[in-house]
């Protein structure tokens, strides 16, 4: 017959070993987190304050400023819990957690004459998705391959990738994490890898996404 300390000693070792899966399936809700909840930068980032003033200040050091970690901000909207909303002047994406918040994400958005707004659907998504630049793209840019395929380090589709509708547009990873918070694409949506993965796993097909 089980004693008592041993019956208690096999149920806390029971209980530690499934923390790992306690924590990985924590909910996505307002309820998870509080307004100001920071999550650490990406290895190999570092952060400075105050927003880049163009790409090139921050690439030396692959630096982001600290107001594109991700991070739990107050955000009020008409728009259900799950939905994205990019807010492309401001250089951010939010995952809409309601109850008034959002987990919010540091972005690099189009360049000038390349700006769009709208409403689609994430109909695709990838991990370590391939790139085939539009041929309207190459024309601009001879250069470039006519595929490449996915998980290579000069990838700039970088880990994940969401795509919207039957646009050409993705929202997805970088190889140049410096050009977050600035207009740098051609349309697409960029997030750095970690925060792309991020997102990648919250997010359903199907799922809302406003560009503001």
């Amino acid at each position: 017959m089980q004693t008592m300390s041993t019956r208690l000693t096999r149920s806390l070792v029971a209980a530690l070993a499934a923390l790992p899966v306690l924590f990985s399936a924590l909910p996505t809700s307002a309820e998870t987190f509080y307004p100001g909840w920071r999550f650490a930068p990406p290895p190999g980032v570092t952060v400075v304050q105050g927003r880049p003033r163009h790409a090139l200040a921050m690439q030396a050091n692959t630096q982001v400023a600290s107001v594109y970690l991700r991070q739990v901000v107050q955000y009020q909207t008409n728009e259900r819990s799950g939905t994205i909303v990019v807010d492309s002047q401001a250089h951010f994406l939010y995952f809409v957690l309601g109850g008034g918040q959002a987990l919010r994400y540091g972005i690099g958005v189009a360049r000038d004459g390349f700006e769009w707004s709208g409403t689609h659907r994430v109909t695709r998504k990838a991990e370590w998705p391939s790139w085939t630049p539009p041929a309207e793209m190459r024309r601009r840019q001879p250069g470039l391959p006519a595929y490449m395929e996915g998980g290579r380090a000069d990838n700039p589709m970088g880990a994940r990738a969401l795509y919207l509708g039957s646009t050409l547009y993705r929202i997805h990873g970088t190889i140049e994490p410096w050009t977050i918070g600035t207009n740098v694409s051609s349309g697409c949506i960029r997030m750095v890898n970690e925060d792309v993965i991020d997102l990648y796993e919250r997010v359903q097909l199907n799922t809302k996404v406003v560009v503001l």
